[in-house]
């Protein structure tokens, strides 16, 4: 069985954010997509401290679809740099990690 793989990446915007999302569903790379609206962050970008709102998107995918996920969100992205954090879900029910596999299965 594959691991599964908990990806966040932010959004400048919601529509940008559920348009990716969608398509990456369609494409069957993630199994599910969490958008959560109105976040705020703050980083340092070109040797300024910034703060933005912003979505976050919550991916849920296998490690067997996650260099195609990655290349697919740098392809789509606005963001010169995008966010694309990747953390292995160890410790999940059987039956949800079955389901991430099988809907993401090539």
């Amino acid at each position: 069985m594959s691991k599964v793989q908990i990806v966040l990446c932010s959004f400048p915007d919601i529509s940008k954010a559920r348009h990716i999302g969608t398509l990456l569903i369609e494409k069957q790379l993630v199994a599910c997509v969490n958008l959560i609206p109105s976040v705020e962050s703050i980083f340092s970008w070109e040797g300024k401290t910034t703060s933005e709102r912003e979505v976050l998107a919550v991916f849920k995918t296998t490690s067997e679809r996650l260099v195609e996920l990655e290349n697919e969100v740098v392809a789509l992205h606005p963001y010169q740099v995008p966010e694309f954090l990747v953390v292995a879900a160890d410790d999940a029910r059987e039956d949800y990690l079955r389901w991430v596999e099988a809907v993401t299965h090539k």
